[in-house]
């Protein structure tokens, strides 16, 4: 299988005993391209470097809601600079991680509404696809989505919303990332509506180190697990893993406008 992987963490310190190795091991295993996704200002040189130094990653700059209190107004303006610097390089991909967290309630939402607006403009400026972090705010999400139309679309990371929520994204534009969650038995929801999404709009994802699947329970999580992620939302949509693969990557790729 030809796997892409559209949303790590690699820079994370959870990988720095064995990071190449867990490259290879994924690579081998059939993950041809990774994307690796800033969360902070401190951590955008770190994920450069890295994605720089090693075949077959990508990255995304963002300023993530959950580090809300960490990030500081001149941040927006470096984000700014970076994507100066890189856009039309081809190891840049998108603007992101970020979004809103409705889910932590010390979490400002109007500070967090705020920047995740100030995002959106510098993707529409760029024109640059967001991989989004959305818990618990679809709502708030897709009348802010309504309203600025970022024409590149993106990604709604870790999607558990509800079937009409999945069409509301769609029709804006949007990919919905699938990973470890549906792998879960008692996640019946999540479960049927994965299995009605269409095709056309599903990429796949770990969010290593986090979001374990079922099979990988209490574990890191790595893109190593993306083929058998694969391998389970495929059964539970009466499909083959190759199939659900090859879309997934063709959809990836021409989000990202990759050949």
């Amino acid at each position: 299988m030809r796997l892409i992987d559209t949303h790590t963490h690699l820079d994370f310190p959870d990988f720095d005993a064995d990071r190449a190795e867990v490259l290879a091991r994924s690579q081998a295993l059939g993950v041809q391209r990774m994307v690796v996704l800033g969360v902070y200002q401190s951590n955008w040189q770190r994920l450069w470097q890295l994605v720089e130094s090693s075949e077959g990653l990508y990255a995304a700059f963002g300023l993530h809601p959950v580090y809300l209190d960490d990030h500081r107004p001149e941040h927006l303006g470096e984000l700014r600079a970076w994507l100066d610097r890189l856009i039309g390089h081809p190891r840049l991909c998108a603007v992101g991680e970020f979004g809103l967290d409705y889910y932590l309630d010390h979490l400002d939402r109007q500070r967090q509404q705020a920047l995740f607006e100030a995002q959106l403009h510098l993707a529409i400026e760029f024109e640059l696809p967001v991989l989004l972090h959305v818990r618990r705010a679809h709502a708030a999400t897709i009348a802010t989505l309504k309203r600025l139309r970022p024409a590149r679309g993106g990604i709604i990371h870790a999607f558990a919303g509800s079937a009409e929520e999945a069409r509301e994204y769609i029709r804006l534009g949007f990919r919905l990332g699938l990973g470890g969650a549906a792998t879960w038995p008692q996640a019946n929801r999540l479960r049927k509506v994965v299995a009605g999404l269409p095709l056309e709009a599903i990429v796949l994802e770990t969010d290593a180190p986090d979001m374990a699947p079922s099979m990988h329970a209490n574990q890191r999580n790595s893109p190593e697990h993306l083929a058998e992620i694969c391998s389970e939302l495929a059964a539970l949509r009466g499909m083959s893993a190759e199939a659900l693969a090859a879309a997934s990557s063709r959809n990836a790729e021409a989000l990202f406008g990759w050949d």
